[in-house]
Formats: structure tokens, C-alpha cells, sequence
């Protein structure tokens, strides 16, 4: 777990932004606001509560130095992908990067949104001042804006433009958290709920079943106990391998002879399985995450289909993260 915390540390830029993964070609050096949120459990769980501030803090500054993007999109339904709020940002200057990379990611928002409600709820105080609160209020009216609840979006994967159930939860889960802190409107909150009872266990209609479903378990815990086990039981079914969870049938990322093998899959499965009190389950995959590390005791992004060979996403944040938040229990 140390091990792993120090690669997160190693990761972190002195703005407070992470890098997705080491330098390489493939631009995982950027910060997402999504991997910022997931690289941040790895800290809380480890209570390095000063580290995770740091991180949040640096989102909100991120967020205050694009709120006039966001205002244009709060006043005006956002008709291109350039005028959503951008997943993507240079870690050590905070500035947007402007190339197209799936921009319509409104999970991310709601990831956000989540967590700073519950990390205030547990004490942990994110927001500083009334710059903080703005923001956060018009991110409320920013995903009211996009109509969220029916806004096909790239989703967690940054693909196809979708209705996904992982981006909806999301949303509903940050709308129902922040709501202690700013103005919520009730309606916000229950169309999201009909659209995704209407959508579970699916992800999208053409999506049987994805990997990102297991956020609506942890870290949101937004649905029923009999939603989660049909989650879990579809992506046991169809889509654990041997060193790791692949997204979804048919994923062409990285596909060699079949789709990859998320690693970060298994520490999120091991992690669920503790959270429903199943013993044995959280064992199984707390084995199968130490059997995917690398020659190095690394978690890489993904391996090969059938292979030991990983692609050069290593170590990647988020998994790392989720191997701390596993070890912890």
C-alpha cells in the first residue's frame, strides 16, 4: 500500500492536479477531473487528508479559472462539444486543452460535485470561501442546463455519445450530496432517478453491461441492493478476465485479439464485495489485484487480451488508488 501511495505522490504535480500516469506518448502526463476524483479515494482512504484538499481545491480553481465558459453554458443549452465544460486540463497550469477528446463528460461534474459533499459531511472542509460556493452552485445549474438526465454524453469511457446510466447516476448522486451545501432543486434530483430506473442493469441501449456501472455502487451508492447485484452478477458473467475487467463486449481501446484487461477492475469489484459484506468475494478479488501487478508491483491500465503484456498507461493513478482504498478495508 506504501508502494502505492508513493507512485499517487509521484504523480502529483505542485499545483495539486495528478497526472492519469507517468510521461509517455500517449498524453496520460494530463490531469482529468474524473482520474483527479478516483486518484483522490487512494488519499482519503489512506486519511492523507492534506493531500486530498490539495486536490480538490486545485478542481475548484480549475472550474473558477473556466467560469465564463461555464456561464455561457448555464445561460445557453451547450448546442457543440467545445462549450461543455472540458474533462481535460494541463496539470501544472490548469489551463483547458482544446483538442477534441469525447469533451461531453457530464459524470465527471457529478463525480465532483459527490465528493466534495461528502468529503464536507465528513469533515473533511473542501471549500474555502464564497468563490467556491458560486462555483459549485452553478454547477448545479450547469448540469440543469445540459439536461443531464437525457444528455447523450461520451460517458466515463470518453466514447460514443450515449444516454449512460454511470453518467445519470452520477449526476444524481453529486445533485443529491452538494444539496446540504447549495440549492438543489428537487426535480434535478428525480429526473435523473427515472431515467435511470428505466435504463439498470443496462448501461445504455447498446450496452448490456460496462465496467462503469460499479461506480453507481462505489463510490456513489445510488442504487438498490437488487440493481447492484444485477450489476455485479452481469459483469461476472461477462466481463472479468484473467488479469483484469473488460470495459464492455466489443471495446476496440487497445483491443490485440480481443479487449483489454482493465486492472483497476478488481480492486473495484474487491471493494464492493467488502462494502455488501461478502468475505469471501472481497478475498478473491483482493488476490486477483496482487496477481495483475507487473515485475515492478505496479498496477498498469490494462493488459493485452489473454496476455501478460500491458500497455504503457503504467502505473496508472486511478487503479493504484483503488488498490489503497482496497487494502484498507
Amino acid at each position: 500500500m506504501k508502494n502505492s501511495l508513493k507512485m499517487l505522490k509521484q504523480l502529483q504535480q505542485p499545483s495539486g492536479l495528478l497526472s492519469a500516469a507517468p510521461a509517455n506518448s500517449t498524453g496520460y502526463h494530463r490531469a482529468w477531473i474524473r482520474d483527479n476524483i478516483y486518484q483522490a479515494l487512494g488519499f482519503e482512504a489512506a486519511k492523507k487528508y492534506a493531500d486530498v484538499r490539495k486536490i480538490y481545491r486545485a478542481l475548484l480553481d480549475i472550474l473558477l479559472k473556466h467560469e465564463w465558459k461555464i456561464d455561457f453554458a448555464v445561460v445557453e443549452k451547450p448546442q457543440h462539444k467545445f462549450q461543455y465544460i472540458h474533462p481535460r486540463y494541463d496539470p501544472v497550469t490548469g489551463s483547458e486543452l482544446h483538442e477534441e477528446w469525447g469533451n461531453k463528460q457530464n459524470d465527471a461534474i457529478g463525480a465532483l460535485l459527490f465528493k466534495i459533499g461528502d468529503l464536507e459531511e465528513k469533515g473533511i472542509k473542501i471549500i474555502r470561501n464564497e468563490d467556491d460556493i458560486r462555483i459549485l452552485q452553478k454547477l448545479v445549474w450547469y448540469l440543469r442546463s445540459v439536461e443531464y438526465w437525457h444528455d447523450m454524453d461520451n460517458g466515463v469511457w470518453e466514447e460514443n455519445e450515449e444516454v449512460h446510466a454511470s453518467s445519470v447516476g452520477a449526476c444524481v448522486a453529486g445533485l443529491k450530496k452538494i444539496s446540504k451545501i447549495v440549492d438543489v432543486p428537487p426535480h434535478l434530483i428525480t429526473k435523473g432517478e427515472e431515467t435511470l430506473n428505466l435504463l439498470l442493469p443496462r448501461e445504455s441501449e447498446t450496452k448490456e453491461t460496462d465496467l462503469a456501472l460499479l461506480s453507481l455502487i462505489y463510490p456513489y451508492n445510488i442504487v438498490t441492493r437488487e440493481q447492484a447485484e444485477a450489476i455485479i452478477s452481469n459483469i461476472e458473467a461477462q466481463l472479468v478476465r484473467e488479469r483484469g475487467v473488460i470495459r464492455y463486449a466489443g471495446d476496440a481501446y487497445y483491443n490485440k485479439n480481443g479487449e483489454a484487461e482493465w486492472t483497476f477492475g478488481f480492486p473495484w469489484l474487491a471493494i464492493i464485495f467488502k462494502q455488501m459484506n461478502n468475505p469471501e468475494k472481497y478475498a478473491e478479488y483482493m488476490r486477483k489485484t496482487i496477481d495483475a501487478l507487473n515485475e515492478k508491483g505496479e498496477l498498469p491500465e490494462l493488459y493485452f487480451a489473454g496476455s501478460s503484456e500491458y500497455n504503457e498507461n503504467t502505473p496508472l493513478g486511478w487503479s493504484q488508488a483503488l488498490l489503497v482504498v482496497m487494502m484498507q478495508g
